[in-house]
Parts: C-alpha cells; sequence; structure tokens
C-alpha cells in the first residue's frame, strides 16, 4: 500500500521512485548484459561472404604490429612485454568476431595494464611525446570491437560498454594523469560514441530488414490462406444450390408417392410424409445457409466477376449442356475457340457437370485475359471413369494487361477437381502457350486417371514452373 502510495504521490516524488528503481536495476542489468562470454558470430555478409571477417583479422594483425612498435620506442617497454600487450589488441578484434563482450573486456583490460605499464616512463622519454592512455593502434583496435558488440547487442549494452569505456578513460587520464605525454581521452570517447551509434543503427536496420522480410512471409502465407477460403466458400455456394435442387426433388416425390397407389398403407403414408418433412427442413437450413454465404456480396453471389441484379442464386447452376452457349460468348469476345467433343456422352454426378464447366469457363477466361489474340483448342473427352478436359492457348500475339485478380483461377481448379477426387495440371507448352488438363470421375469419387496426353511443363521467365 505504501508503494502505491509514493506511485500516486506528486510528481516530484514519483519521477524520484523512478529513478530510484532504475538505480538500483542498473548492476543487475549491467550484469546481465556485460558479464557474459556467450558466443554471437559475426554473420556472413551477403555478397562478400568471408571477406569482412578476413578484412579484420587483417587489421588485427597490423593493429599488434603498429601497437608493439609504439609501446617498445615511445613507452620505453621491453621488446617481450611490448609484444604480449600489443597481442592482447589484436586477440581482442579477433575474438570479438565470435564473443564480442569478451572481446571488449579483453580490450578494456589490455587498456588498463598498458597505461600502467608506461605510466611511470611518461616524464622521462624524449622525442615524441607518448599518446596516453590510449596508444594509437590501441584506439584503432578498441573502436572495431565496439563496432562489432553494437552490431550483435542490444543498444542498452552497446550504451553501457561505451559508459564504461568514458569511465576508465576518465580515471586513467583525469584521476591519475600523468606528465608529458599526448591525451587521447577526449578523442576516444567522441570517436567511440560515433561508432557506437553507427553499429547501433546498422543493427536497427538489420533488424527491421529481418521483421519485415518475416512480415511479408506471414503476409503472403495469410493472402494464400484467404484465397483458398474465398475460392472454397465460392465452390460451397454452388454445391448448396445442386443439393438444395436434389432435396426439392425429394420432397416433391414423397409427396407424390402416395397417390401412385390405390389404397397405400398406413405406414407407408406417414414413412412418406417424415421424408418429405425431414427434405423440407432441410431445405429451409439449406436456404438459411445460402443467404449466410450470398449476403457477403449480394450483386455477385457467385463471386465470378459479374456484377448484375442479385438475381444469380435463382438461376440453374451450368452443366455441359450450356458448353455451347460459353464457347460461343468468348468468341464474341474476341478469342479464336474451337471445341472438340469425343466420346459417348453419359450421366454424370451434378457435382461433376457443374465443375466440369467451371474448369472450362475459368480456363477460357484466363486464355482471354493473358493471352489476347491466342488460338484456343478446348477437348472435351467422354470416358466410362469419367470426363477429360484440355484447354490449350497458343502464343498471345501482344502482351496482356497486367492481372488485377486475386488468383483464384488454377486455385479454384485444383479445389473443385481435389473434392471430387479427380486431378488438374496447369503449365506452359513448348510454343509459348498455356495448357490446362484435367480429369473428373464420372461419379464424383476417387479413381486413377486413364493414360491420355498432358501438357508438357516450361520454366517460366524466373526460371520456376509455371503451374
Amino acid at each position: 500500500m505504501s508503494k502505491v502510495g509514493r506511485v500516486r504521490g506528486t510528481g516530484g516524488r514519483r519521477v524520484s521512485v523512478v529513478r530510484t528503481g532504475w538505480i538500483r536495476r542498473w548492476p543487475r542489468n549491467l550484469r546481465a548484459d556485460l558479464w557474459t562470454v556467450r558466443p554471437d558470430p559475426l554473420p556472413l555478409s551477403v555478397w562478400l561472404r568471408w571477406l569482412p571477417h578476413g578484412l579484420l583479422c587483417l587489421a588485427a594483425f597490423g593493429v599488434t604490429l603498429g601497437d608493439a612498435a609504439q609501446l617498445r620506442d615511445n613507452g620505453h617497454l621491453g621488446a617481450w612485454p611490448a609484444f604480449l600487450v600489443a597481442l592482447a589488441s589484436g586477440c581482442a578484434v579477433v575474438l570479438a568476431l565470435r564473443r564480442p563482450v569478451a572481446g571488449w573486456w579483453l580490450s578494456m583490460t589490455k587498456t588498463l595494464v598498458g597505461a600502467v605499464a608506461v605510466h611511470g616512463k611518461l616524464g622521462s622519454v624524449s622525442g615524441v611525446a607518448f599518446t596516453w592512455p590510449w596508444t594509437a593502434a590501441g584506439i584503432i583496435a578498441h573502436l572495431l570491437v565496439l563496432l562489432l558488440l553494437a552490431l550483435r547487442v542490444r543498444t542498452r549494452a552497446a550504451v553501457e560498454a561505451l559508459a564504461l569505456t568514458a569511465l576508465l578513460t576518465y580515471l586513467l587520464e583525469a584521476g591519475w594523469g600523468g606528465a608529458h605525454h599526448q591525451s587521447t581521452g577526449v578523442v576516444t570517447v567522441v570517436l567511440s560514441t560515433v561508432v557506437v551509434v553507427l553499429g547501433s543503427a546498422l543493427r536497427g536496420r538489420r533488424e527491421a530488414r529481418a521483421q519485415l522480410v518475416e512480415q511479408t512471409t506471414l503476409t503472403a502465407g495469410e493472402r494464400a490462406r484467404r484465397t483458398l477460403l474465398e475460392e472454397r466458400n465460392r465452390i460451397a455456394r454452388e454445391l448448396h444450390d445442386v443439393v438444395a435442387h436434389h432435396m426439392s426433388v425429394i420432397s416433391i416425390q414423397a409427396q407424390v408417392a402416395p397417390h401412385l397407389v390405390e389404397r397405400p398403407p398406413r405406414e407407408l403414408v406417414e414413412n412418406l410424409a417424415g421424408i418429405r418433412q425431414n427434405a423440407l427442413e432441410a431445405l429451409t437450413e439449406l436456404r438459411r445457409v445460402l443467404g449466410v454465404l450470398r449476403s457477403e456480396n449480394p450483386e455477385d453471389p457467385y463471386g465470378l466477376g459479374h456484377p448484375g441484379n442479385g438475381a444469380a442464386p435463382h438461376a440453374p447452376q451450368p452443366t455441359l449442356d450450356r458448353l455451347d452457349a460459353l464457347i460461343e460468348n468468348t468468341r464474341a469476345a474476341g478469342l479464336d475457340v474451337t471445341c472438340e467433343v469425343t466420346g459417348k456422352v453419359r450421366p454424370y454426378a451434378p457435382g461433376v457437370e457443374l465443375s466440369a464447366y467451371r474448369i472450362v469457363q475459368e480456363a477460357l477466361s484466363n486464355a482471354l485475359r493473358h493471352a489476347p489474340g491466342s488460338r484456343v483448342r478446348v477437348e472435351v473427352a467422354h470416358l466410362r471413369g469419367g470426363v477429360r478436359l484440355a484447354v490449350t492457348n497458343s502464343r498471345p500475339r501482344h502482351p496482356g494487361p497486367p492481372s488485377t485478380g486475386a488468383g483464384h483461377g488454377l486455385l479454384g481448379m485444383r479445389e473443385r477437381a481435389a473434392m471430387l477426387g479427380g486431378t488438374v495440371t496447369a503449365a506452359g507448352t513448348p510454343a509459348g502457350g498455356f495448357a490446362v488438363a484435367a480429369f473428373l470421375p464420372r461419379d464424383g469419387t476417387p479413381s486413377a486417371p486413364p493414360p491420355g496426353p498432358a501438357p508438357i511443363p516450361s520454366p517460366s521467365p524466373s526460371g520456376e514452373p509455371t503451374a
């Protein structure tokens, strides 16, 4: 209760509580961010692969040689001590390639050890003034380490590393100090700040691009899923009409059947009356479902892209008997279409008739939209086990306009065929055209399609199959 009271008090007290909490949490956050040696490898460059790693290793080698020469010549350290201290700078850069936090700690430790080693000689060095507390090569090495750190850790951790770098520089230069040296504290802190800001910005940009790619992938998946559901919804609207028609026939037959017998038994009349009542109830429920499915777009209830007066739900569903009218309408739209029907016409299930008509309709619509001026051949083969469809168009005479559709065409064909146990193939032809072939079983149950010609796939301009 007291804690809540403090937070809900005056503005000054609230800010004081927030600052106190942040100060208390800062050591714990600092330990979690910088007291770790977990691996965090530098990712490979997209185009250059291992080249950045090689350049950094080469820079580490140069830093080692330069730092050793400066510590030995200007700092008057022995050859081996100077080499060991300088080697720590190069190792810090190489270590930061895989473990950036550990590399940063090694660079800080090397700077502290090197500054302590040469501090007593600052007043006795003649000639060029020694750079202290950071050597020139040490500054370069630490900047590389800070850049590698900022590229792979959170911004908070990079800022903490920058703050500790500035604190160490201040304690060595202002707190301890020395005579006759060239100060490098301000330059080191300023350059370190620039490097941390640059590395954090690059890291933020890389993360933003990764999130954009992930979001784009999710959006594409959702769009494909929505397209699939929309196409299935459209198929369901049409098949509901077919089912409703059969339920109406059952109801009428159950009503007429008692009148076909001179003195029908009472049990028969009651059973037929029950069948008719169940059919009427099922028909009522189907009408309700159809109303829900069609309410999304009353002007285009079947999603055919031809808005009208909303009267389409009351028209009968098309079958293969209306295929001639469909082809004539396509010819009137400017497409050269020929049709060939082979085999003996057999009765098909209503869903097969409807799906066959819709597959041919969609294939002709695609040819009209994407291959203007081409010649189209429609083949309908009535076989013992079902119906085989093939719609092939030649190379278009001129490119078609950009498509504004949602990509339902081929998806709808495959969904209709899969629902009935059939198959659909769609691919480019060697002559530059496109072919759609489908087989639908006669009774709508899965069966192996009979042998027949199939379109030969050809690669698209992007190098991937078109189907």
